[in-house]
């Protein structure tokens, strides 16, 4: 058996290597032409649609490989790809590359009394990690947001995904180097074993700015827990849907529904429903039968059970899960402040949204609720970076320092202070 001393070592000598390569990489990188990007970009994805053949075939072993194991339904739907989901990542990528190149755009600008010219100017944010799990799709839409925002990127796929991401990851190699661009740009971590990923949340040497974590609840504790750079943290996402008394029955329960059961896996599916008690007698049997005829297990709160007695009961613990599986927790609350007051306490500030016709109602929940999303007559899984036209995300950032939100091209991106003088010295 080898020697864990010295596997930890050769890891750590491997993955220090990643991170040197990724640093030099990450310097032609920050003034790389925007033409030079979106040519990388575009034969990124022409390269991954002439190798779907292959990227399927390896995700089927993927599949094959968690088959008979105690992994989720929802992470098997996130490990799954076919034919839409790879012309997907394709047109993900031809989006991020016909998006505005963030680089060197001037934030602000001001003049000083003193005759100073002061211009806040984008810059990348240099090398980023980015921790995933089950989702290849991360290989595509993470190593082309990376690029376009002048960043290298080291990728550290789940040993569940790593057949499907290395097919997707020789396509981003092809189209690095069809550009001239450095292929140590976009890196994926050619081994499973955990110590890798200590590596990385120790910084290589220094030469990571930032990490990234896309998985379970575990894998982003352990990232928080002993990450020695910054962390843009995405945490569970605890998604509320709250019905108001004014809200539109009809609208409430199209919504609903597709807030819970269009994708259950996905970290915008809702997971608690808030009904206001003035329309209990009204609204909640509807929305209670759309959500069962469409398969979902429904959880009640005690005065939910007295009005349907055939429910089963919610537990104290279920306000604060993330099923990711077609399971939904009910309660009925005193209107928007029991709203309110029931996403303060359980929220994990992702994504909550409100149903409702009353501007007061939506003002208030915009104003006093603090999550990272906020929508109004709209499903939750609008949550995506995808659908807020920033062509793909690397995440949902739960935290609120630097990035905030769907984290796209933009909040990849720091800035620095450019001042023209014309002599001044200062008294």
């Amino acid at each position: 058996m080898l020697d864990t001393v010295a596997q930890s070592s050769d890891i750590d000598a491997l993955m220090n290597d990643i991170g040197r390569k990724a640093r030099a990489a990450s310097r032609p990188l920050a003034f790389a032409s925007t033409e030079s990007k979106n040519k990388a970009l575009n034969a990124m994805a022409d390269a991954i649609l002439a190798r779907k053949d292959h990227i399927l075939s390896e995700n089927a072993r993927d599949l094959k490989d968690v088959e008979g194991t105690d992994m989720l339904a929802s992470f098997v739907d996130r490990l799954t790809l076919n034919e839409k989901r790879v012309a997907e990542m394709a047109e993900g990528i031809r989006a991020i590359a016909a998006l505005a190149d963030p680089v060197g755009e001037v934030i602000a600008a001001w003049d000083r009394p003193n005759g100073l010219k002061i211009e806040r100017v984008r810059t990348p944010l240099g090398v980023i990690g980015v921790i995933f799990e089950s989702r290849p799709n991360v290989t595509a839409d993470a190593g082309a947001l990376c690029l376009k925002a002048g960043n290298a990127v080291i990728l550290r796929c789940g040993s569940d995904s790593r057949r499907s991401s290395r097919a997707i990851h020789d396509c981003l190699v092809e189209g690095l180097k069809a550009a001239g661009l450095p292929e140590h740009a976009i890196q994926l971590v050619p081994v499973s074993d955990r110590a890798a990923v200590g590596a990385m949340l120790r910084g290589l040497e220094g030469n990571i700015d930032v990490i990234v974590p896309r998985g379970g609840k575990s894998l982003v504790a352990r990232v928080q827990t002993e990450a020695r750079v910054p962390v843009f943290a995405h945490l569970e996402g605890l998604c509320h849907l709250y019905i108001d008394a004014s809200a539109d029955l009809e609208m409430a329960k199209s919504i609903v529904v597709n807030a819970k059961m269009r994708r259950t896996g996905i970290c915008g599916a809702a997971e608690t429903l808030l009904v206001d008690k003035k329309v209990a007698s009204t609204h909640l049997k509807p929305l209670l039968d759309g959500l069962a005829t469409a398969g979902c297990e429904i959880r009640g709160s005690a005065d939910v059970l007295k009005l349907e007695p055939g429910l089963k009961a919610a537990t104290e613990e279920d306000w604060s899960t993330e099923y990711l599986a077609p399971i939904i927790s009910v309660a009925l609350v005193d209107g928007i402040s029991g709203a309110i007051a029931h996403i303060g306490k359980y929220s994990s500030n992702h994504t909550e949204a409100v149903i409702a016709e009353d501007p007061a109602v939506v003002e208030r929940f915009f104003t006093e609720i603090d999550s990272a999303i906020l929508l109004h007559n709209a499903s939750t899984q609008f949550a995506d970076g995808g659908e807020f036209g920033m062509g793909a995300e690397i995440g949902i950032a739960t935290g609120k320092m630097h990035a905030r939100g769907p984290v796209g091209v933009e909040q990849l991106t720091s800035f620095k202070y450019r001042v023209r003088g014309t002599g001044q010295i200062r008294p």
